[in-house]
């Protein structure tokens, strides 16, 4: 269930491709609404609803990919294993892991119906990071905290964890990847990644 809801996360932060500066300039909470809102408007279209499903796989991933820091996602998601890998190997892992988290929730992200959102404050974290807090409003009226944790990169902000019903995305990864690298190596679990991601 957190995973479906995350992977709504995922879909309402994949906006239209190409965003003005004025929106990636603005404050977080309202970079993330406007981007939602456009979402949304987008996955009613005539068009997008046309499009075969690896069109709209394709042009999904590709807005993702304008949104969310991967690299920054990555890093938090290994910690303190992060130095274990090298450079080439930090890079492959990011790759994956993007490739993981797009395969997973894609079919959740296609699967999105008539939720509703509903937006409410942001928090500083700490300096160039905040949360940005949102309610998805079921059909039965249940109200899911979702949370997105964004990063200031040169006045843009990125997306790197998504928090569903108090569960952090980078945190629920961390645990199952330390656990792996606890017992093998950088490679076993970069090994792990290609065989999940091929295909």
């Amino acid at each position: 269930m957190k995973k479906t809801y995350i992977g709504l996360g995922v879909l309402l932060l994949a906006i239209s491709i190409l965003l003005p500066y004025e929106v990636l300039a603005a404050g977080a909470k309202e970079t993330v609404e406007t981007q939602i809102n456009k979402m949304l408007t987008k996955m009613q279209s005539p068009e997008f609803k046309g499009l075969d499903r690896s069109a709209k796989i394709n042009e999904i991933t590709t807005v993702i990919n304008e949104i969310f820091d991967w690299q920054e996602l990555s890093r938090r998601t290994l910690g303190r294993e992060w130095k274990k890998f090298s450079p080439d190997q930090q890079k492959e892992f990011v790759n994956l892991f993007e490739k993981l988290l797009q395969d997973i929730y894609a079919d959740r992200i296609l699967a999105y119906t008539s939720e509703k959102i509903e937006f409410d404050k942001e928090t500083e974290l700490k300096k160039g990071l905040v949360e940005v807090e949102s309610y998805i409003i079921t059909a039965d009226g249940k109200k899911v905290p979702l949370f997105y944790r964004l990063t200031d990169k040169s006045g843009q902000w990125r997306v790197y964890d998504v928090v569903i019903e108090g569960v952090s995305m980078v945190k629920n990864y961390r645990g199952q990847f330390r656990e792996i690298l606890s017992k093998k190596k950088p490679e076993d679990l970069l090994q792990t990644l290609r065989e999940k991601t091929q295909g």
